[in-house]
């Protein structure tokens, strides 16, 4: 699945990358915690959270995460995308919640990867 179809399927509003729409995702995480994420397997990945600040970004670099998608409707601040547009990730927003994000990716063919227990 492109990150253009991830935007598709969540009716996501873009707010940086693109130029990262025809990248190819293979999983998707969703996640509030960081320590969770980072037991996330990486793979060309997406993150779902509603977590508002950098270290969003930066768990994601760490963990070749190419898309945050914030849900909620959560607007990230203007830094955040800053450091997720300088890091090559893309930032994405959706209205909707967390659980029915995960479920309309998983739905449309998306996987949740491997965890590491």
């Amino acid at each position: 699945m492109t990150l253009g179809e991830v935007k598709t399927v969540l009716n996501a509003q873009l707010l940086c990358g693109e130029e990262l729409l025809d990248h190819e995702v293979h999983t998707a995480c969703g996640s509030d915690l960081m320590s969770d994420v980072l037991a996330f397997v990486k793979d060309q990945a997406v993150l779902l959270t509603g977590l508002m600040n950098q270290q969003v970004v930066r768990t994601a670099e760490m963990m070749d995460i190419i898309c945050i998608i914030f849900v909620r409707s959560k607007e990230p601040a203007p830094e955040v995308v800053e450091l997720a547009r300088q890091k090559d990730i893309a930032v994405m927003t959706t209205t909707h919640r967390m659980f029915t994000a995960c479920g309309l990716l998983f739905g449309a063919g998306l996987n949740g990867g491997v965890h590491i227990e």
